[in-house]
C-alpha cells in the first residue's frame, strides 16, 4: 500500500486520477521549523526540498512501517537565489506576487519513499516559470477569485486553475509543478508491483 504523507488535496488529486490505490496519513513536521537549520547549513532549495520530502515520509513510516510511504515537497526561489516560503496570509501573497511578477523563477519538487523507516526511493525535478509582469489590479482580482486555497501553495498559484495566467512562458514538467512528479513515481511503483507492468 502506498500512503501519501501530505494532506495536500492536489497531490491525492492526482494520485486518484491516475488510478493509483493510496491512504493519506499527514506527517506532523512543523516545515519553517525544520527548514532554519538546512539553511543554516548551506544547503539550496532543491536540497530543502529533498530533506523536508525525507523527513515526511520518515515520520509517517514509523506509524506505517510496512507500506510504502511517499513524503513531497516543494521550494521556489528567484534566480538571484531570493526563496519563498508558503505565505501565511493573503497580503503576504499579494507581496509575493509583485515580487515574482516580471521574473524568471525556479520550481523544485521532491519526493522521497520510505519503508521500515529506511529511504527507498527518491526523486527531484525543477521547472523555471517566467511570470508575466502583473496589475495590481490583476492581482487584487486573483486573489478574490482564488482565495485562501492558494495559502497553500509555495509560489501562490494552482497552475491547473487560475493560476496559468501568471505566466508568459514554462519550462518543464506539468505534474512537478503540481508537487508530484507523476511519470517518475508511477514507474517505480510499477517496479515494485504496486501498479501492474
Amino acid at each position: 500500500m502506498l500512503v501519501l504523507a501530505s494532506g495536500s488535496i492536489g497531490r491525492r488529486t492526482l494520485l486518484e486520477q491516475a488510478g493509483v490505490p493510496h491512504d493519506v496519513m499527514s506527517a506532523s513536521i512543523d516545515e519553517a521549523a525544520a527548514k532554519a537549520p538546512l539553511r543554516a547549513r548551506g544547503l539550496g532549495p532543491s536540497a530543502i526540498a529533498d530533506a523536508l520530502a525525507e523527513l515526511k515520509a520518515l515520520e509517517v513510516s514509523e506509524r506505517r512501517p510496512q507500506d510504502l510511504v511517499l513524503g513531497c515537497d516543494q521550494t521556489l526561489a528567484l534566480e538571484n537565489g531570493l526563496e519563498f516560503d508558503k505565505p501565511p496570509d493573503l497580503s503576504t501573497l499579494a507581496e509575493q506576487l509583485r515580487m515574482l511578477s516580471g521574473k524568471t523563477h525556479s520550481l523544485y519538487s521532491a519526493m522521497v519513499i520510505a519503508q521500515q523507516g529506511q529511504i527507498v526511493w527518491r526523486n527531484r525535478e525543477s521547472v523555471r516559470m517566467t511570470m508575466r509582469t502583473l496589475s495590481d489590479q490583476f492581482i487584487a482580482d486573483y486573489l478574490e477569485s482564488e482565495g485562501d486555497v492558494l495559502l497553500g501553495c509555495v509560489g501562490g498559484y494552482r497552475i491547473e486553475g487560475l493560476g496559468i495566467q501568471l505566466f508568459s512562458q514554462i519550462e518543464g514538467g506539468h505534474f512537478a509543478i503540481m508537487g508530484l512528479p507523476l511519470l517518475p513515481l508511477l514507474a517505480y511503483l510499477r517496479s515494485e508491483e504496486i501498479l501492474p507492468a
